[in-house]
C-alpha cells in the first residue's frame, strides 16, 4: 500500500472505514483479493513474489495494512519481506497489542515500514522508523510512505476529503470513496515532499492515483467494518487500462 486513508470510530455505523491504494510495479506478480487456500480465515490480495500482502481482514474482524517507508539510502539486503507483517498480524493468536509490542523489539530485521493492526474496537499503529507503538484514538487519519499523518499533499487532500464523506449513506459512501482514490491531480512543486527522488518522479508519485510507464496504482480497496459485518470491495487495475472489481461481505 502507498496510501491508506481511514476513519476510526467516526461513523455512526461503520467503526472502521478504510480507503486505500496499492502502488507497485506492473510486472510484479499479484493475486487479487480472495480467501487464502492456505489460511481460509484471511481475505486479502497477495504478492506472489514474496507471498505476503499489503492489506487484509479475517472472518473474525481483525484488520491489518502496511505501507513502505520511502528511504533511498536504505538497503533491503538480508532483511525480511515487509509483506509478512500483515499476514502475521492477521493470524496472530492473542492480543494485537502484544504483537505490536513484539515488533517494536525487532523492527530492524525489516526495511522501513508503517503497520496498522487491530479491529473496530482497538486499532494500533507502529513504524520501525518512528519506533513508537500508538493506540489510536477515534479520528480520521492518513498514511503514505512517511510517518502517520505526515504533511504530504496526497495525505492532506485525502484526509480532508474523507472527513466530508462520513455523513453519506452506504452506497454513496462507497462510490465517493472510490472517486476519491481515483484522483490523478498532481501536487504543485512548492508543496512536494523531498524524499531524494528526482523532481519528475516526485511529481509522478504525488497524486492519490498514480499512472506511469511501468509503475502505478494496482488496486483500490474500500473496507467498511461495523459490529455486524465487513464490506470489502476491490478494484484491480492493469497496465493496459482495464480493470476488474469484486466485492465480499463477511458477517461478524
Amino acid at each position: 500500500m502507498c496510501l491508506i486513508l481511514f476513519a476510526y470510530q467516526k461513523h455512526p455505523i461503520y467503526k472502521l472505514i478504510v480507503a486505500a491504494n496499492r502502488d507497485e510495479a506492473y510486472k510484479r506478480p499479484t493475486a487479487a483479493a480472495q480467501f487464502w487456500e492456505d489460511n481460509p480465515q484471511i481475505l486479502a490480495g497477495r504478492d506472489m513474489e514474496k507471498m505476503g500482502t499489503w492489506m487484509g481482514v479475517t472472518k473474525g474482524g481483525r484488520f491489518s495494512a502496511l505501507t513502505n517507508y520511502r528511504d533511498l539510502n536504505e538497503t533491503t539486503a538480508g532483511k525480511r519481506t515487509r509483506g509478512e507483517l500483515v499476514s502475521d498480524a492477521l493470524i496472530f493468536h492473542g492480543e494485537i497489542s502484544d504483537y505490536m509490542d513484539a515488533l517494536a523489539k525487532s523492527g530492524s530485521i525489516y526495511p522501513g515500514y508503517n503497520l496498522l493492526a487491530g479491529d473496530a474496537n482497538e486499532l494500533y499503529y507502529y513504524s520501525n522508523v518512528g519506533k513508537v507503538v500508538l493506540k489510536l484514538q477515534p479520528g480520521v487519519y492518513g498514511l503514505s510512505n512517511h510517518l502517520l499523518d505526515c504533511d504530504w499533499p496526497k495525505v492532506k487532500r485525502g484526509k480532508e476529503s474523507l472527513k466530508k464523506l462520513l455523513s453519506l449513506s452506504e452506497n454513496d459512501l462507497i462510490n465517493e470513496l472510490f472517486q476519491l482514490l481515483s484522483n490523478e491531480e498532481q501536487a504543485l512543486d512548492d508543496v512536494l515532499p523531498h524524499t531524494g527522488v528526482p523532481l519528475e518522479i516526485e511529481r509522478m508519485l504525488s497524486p492519490l492515483f498514480i499512472k506511469s510507464e511501468g509503475y502505478g496504482t494496482r488496486c483500490s480497496t474500500i473496507l467498511l467494518m461495523s459490529d455486524s459485518e465487513i464490506r470489502f470491495i476491490e478494484r484491480e487495475f492493469l497496465s493496459d487500462g482495464t480493470s476488474h472489481a469484486q466485492s465480499f461481505l463477511i458477517p461478524l
